[in-house]
């Protein structure tokens, strides 16, 4: 997974987080909205919540706009009908490529899912085809240059860390979602500073793409991340070296 991950730091780092602030505070809005819908308002219940509102707090979502958007998850007040989707298929090389919707119009948005993986090399697939290749799990970077690993599995370990993966220029360390919020909350008080935290799904294994094909893939998965009803794009594909370095000049 080294190569999907230092692909995603050269993007954070050449600020296309930044660029994309409009579209980020959609997908936070959304995503505290559904977490509010599905569990209720109460952080100290409802783990996606706190950790949907910890993600608004990261992007600098204001205070008010995360208040609104729980109040119309819980009912407090009228909101769209939003459906949370997963749609499973394939991309250039074979890579599997799950992808998480919230949409107003589910016949509209598959529609032009299946265009965009169709003109992007790939194809939609059947349910389950390819979800069983993820897991789903908290997941919190560290620059190795900063920490090393007995350090952090020391800090984390009685908060329910899982596992500590060498991935290439970070220490990736794993845990259950429900353990997601007691974890980053271990760290933080222990003053370690992480690179990045979220819940997200991992895949169980990766596949190794050549140039062509990676050049193809990023751009099918930026693509449909820019998507205005897709929340996230994951997938198992593994850079080749050449083009990370490329990508880093």
């Amino acid at each position: 997974m080294a190569g999907h991950s230092k692909w995603h730091n050269i993007q954070h780092r050449k600020g296309r987080q930044d660029a994309k602030r409009g579209k980020i505070f959609t997908k936070v809005t959304k995503e505290i909205f559904l977490a509010a819908r599905t569990g209720g308002g109460d952080t100290n219940a409802n783990n996606r919540l706190r950790s949907a509102i910890e993600a608004a707090k990261a992007v600098n979502l204001p205070k008010d706009k995360i208040e609104t958007a729980i109040k119309k998850g819980t009912g407090e007040l009228a909101a769209d009908s939003i459906d949370e989707v997963f749609y499973e298929g394939y991309g250039p090389g074979g890579a599997a490529m799950l992808i998480e919707a919230a949409t107003d119009n589910k016949n509209r948005t598959v529609a032009e899912i299946r265009h965009m993986l169709s003109k992007g090399g790939g194809s939609m697939g059947e349910s389950g085809c390819v979800a069983w290749m993820f897991d789903n799990m908290g997941v919190l970077s560290f620059e190795k240059e900063a920490y090393g690993e007995e350090e952090i599995l020391e800090a984390g370990l009685e908060a329910g860390v899982e596992d500590i993966i060498d991935d290439g220029d970070v220490w990736q360390v794993r845990c259950a979602p429900e353990d997601f919020v007691s974890v980053k909350q271990a760290y933080d008080e222990a003053g370690l500073k992480y690179v990045e935290a979220q819940v997200t799904m991992v895949p169980k294994n990766t596949i190794e793409v050549d140039v062509e094909t990676g050049r193809k893939l990023i751009n099918l998965y930026e693509n449909l991340d820019d998507h205005d009803d897709v929340q996230n794009v994951y997938s198992n594909f593994d850079l080749p070296e050449s083009l990370i370095k490329e990508l880093e000049g």
